[in-house]
């Protein structure tokens, strides 16, 4: 794999740019971002979200789950959006983890997690919306 410049991307870059666009549908900069951004690709998700014995699926509702812990509401709405995207969630299962949350993490932080789904579902359906509308008028949105 090569960057835009030309020059060749290693190994386990390569690896974790491509788990990043699988974790959130779409592709990453391949370019040198600094070390925080090398840090997240290389070693994030070239090798961590790479071990064998979880699925992306299962990482994620980890990741949900510690972000509800920690009040990280705009970020779990990057998590939750992904995850129905790429249907390894529905969003009946996305309230089931809501409510299963609230038990862990408390009435406070679970709302919070709960109202970033609900405006994760809103946003989706606005776009499907849009989209069709659109398909109707043989324009794209």
């Amino acid at each position: 794999m090569t960057e835009n410049n030309g020059n060749e991307i290693s190994e386990v870059r390569a690896r974790g740019l491509g788990t990043m666009k699988q974790v959130y549908g779409w592709d990453m900069p391949s370019g040198d971002l600094g070390p925080f951004y090398t840090q997240t690709v290389e070693h994030l998700f070239g090798d961590i979200w790479n071990r064998p014995g979880l699925t992306i699926r299962d990482r994620r509702l980890l990741v949900l789950g510690a972000l509800a812990a920690q009040g990280q509401f705009d970020l779990a709405k990057v998590q939750i959006n992904a995850a129905l995207q790429n249907e390894e969630l529905t969003e009946e299962q996305m309230e089931e983890i809501v409510i299963l949350l609230s038990q862990y993490v408390g009435y406070p932080l679970a709302s919070g997690i709960n109202s970033s789904r609900i405006a994760v579902v809103a946003d989706r359906a606005k776009a499907a919306r849009a989209a069709a509308k659109a398909a109707e008028n043989g324009s794209t949105p």
